[in-house]
């Protein structure tokens, strides 16, 4: 197992190693001169913000001081974001490029002036006509560029090049902005055949991966619950990935909480990221908050169905894994089972035990594209509402964001799952 690790971190490094050469080969040195002081910022500048990036990623286990890891946090991790979509537009611009520089040649050609006439032709006598031929070992030595030459390709590097930059930093921008805005609410209706009418229109308000970190303080946490409030929700469901962090770091981020509000209370479930922030601190927290924390156990809401919640698969490690018999196991399966559980992946277990619905997070959607591909390969569901057997699981997008704070093709939400009885 420490083999292949070793062997994935080599193989990680040595790609990360070809991609900053590669951005530093169209961003800088084919766009400056040699020697050039916007050359050498550049260089320095490659190489600095990989370092920033390692050290935002590495921080916060290494338990540096909460301070340090805000510092390096937005360069850090901007630049993950940066790199990939530069990365990707100048790998298109590798298509333009070529067409560009054909289209500059034929301009140039086009504007030259006309050629000279050629000169008459002078006889010349026989033995002066005769010259010693070259050897035959002696191979012709291509042309020296042009400065006409070297000038398109500096004009063509800079266009490609700078369109890709700002490609990427409008890109990285518009997906910062919109986590730093806040959630916007999404609504779907679920059809359970198993809850009676008075239950019909029950709205449940979901709401995962907060990620209250470094970035996202508590500002981000009281957008959230300024913007659950105001819909006013029969119950909160709070699943999983709520921080990156220790409580003494961010408790008071998560103070906020305490001023949500639902008529039958707000539940929480742990996530894979609780797991790396002290688990049971956090549950103690959240419980002082207000908030009660389901750990594989249920509650009968008076609605008329069973609410269910599962320690993350993460916990496993501590003993704390999922535990579908103490939570599902002697219920009464006439009545609707609604169950919060921070990993899609563990809707198979949530059909054998029954389970009308789960509500899950952890994808992110795939957060920055084209991640949700990526995403696709590990979960069942990236995003949205499917079926599985007699099982539906819808999974949030998640309400902040991990690393950088950018979504790209994968909005942040907060749901408001209506519960919809056929009866009805």
């Amino acid at each position: 197992m420490v083999v292949v690790f070793v062997l994935v971190l080599i193989v990680v490094l040595a790609v990360l190693a070809a991609v900053h050469w590669y951005v530093w080969r169209r961003l800088v040195r084919d766009v400056t001169t040699r020697g050039s002081l916007p050359r050498r910022l550049g260089t320095v500048a490659v190489v600095a913000l990989p370092m920033l990036s390692f050290a935002a990623l590495t921080s916060s286990r290494a338990g540096a001081p909460f301070a340090l890891q805000q510092v390096v946090a937005w360069p850090g991790f901007l630049w993950l974001a940066l790199l990939l979509y530069v990365t990707l537009a100048l790998l298109v611009g590798e298509a333009v490029r070529p067409l560009l520089r054909r289209l500059l040649e034929r301009r140039a050609q086009a504007a030259a002036p006309a050629a000279a006439p050629a000169p008459v032709p002078v006889p010349v006598p026989e033995r002066a006509a005769a010259a010693p031929e070259e050897p035959a070992d002696v191979a012709p030595q291509p042309a020296p560029d042009t400065p006409a030459e070297v000038s398109r390709r500096l004009f063509v590097s800079r266009v490609v090049g700078g369109a890709a930059a700002a490609a990427a930093v409008g890109t990285v921008g518009y997906g910062t902005y919109g986590v730093l805005r806040g959630p916007r609410v999404k609504r779907v209706t679920v059809p359970l055949a198993k809850i009676p009418r008075a239950v019909h229109g029950y709205r449940i308000a979901v709401v995962s991966d907060i990620h209250l970190g470094p970035i996202l303080g508590r500002a981000h946490t009281q957008r959230i619950v300024d913007t659950i409030n105001s819909t006013q929700p029969d119950l909160i469901a709070v699943v999983g990935d709520l921080v990156d962090g220790t409580v003494e770091n961010l408790g008071s981020a998560a103070e906020p909480l305490a001023r949500l509000r639902a008529r039958h209370g707000s539940f929480f479930v742990t996530g894979n990221h609780e797991y790396f922030s002290g688990a049971d601190a956090w549950v103690d927290h959240v419980r002082e908050l207000g908030l009660r924390p389901l750990r594989n156990e249920r509650v009968e809401v008076a609605a008329g169905f069973d609410l269910a919640g599962v320690d993350d698969i993460a916990g496993e490690s501590e003993g704390q894994g999922p535990d579908f018999g103490r939570a599902l196991g002697d219920r009464d399966r006439a009545r609707a089972a609604v169950l919060l559980a921070h990993q899609p992946i563990v809707v198979h277990d949530a059909v054998r035990h029954g389970v009308d619905l789960q509500l899950s997070g952890h994808t992110h959607g795939g957060q920055l594209w084209p991640g949700n591909y990526l995403a696709e390969l590990a979960n069942p569901t990236v995003a949205g509402l499917e079926r599985y057997g007699d099982t539906q699981l819808y999974v949030s997008r998640g309400a902040g964001a991990w690393g950088p704070p950018v979504r790209v093709g994968a909005p942040s939400d907060i749901t408001i799952v209506e519960l919809a009885s056929k009866q009805a």
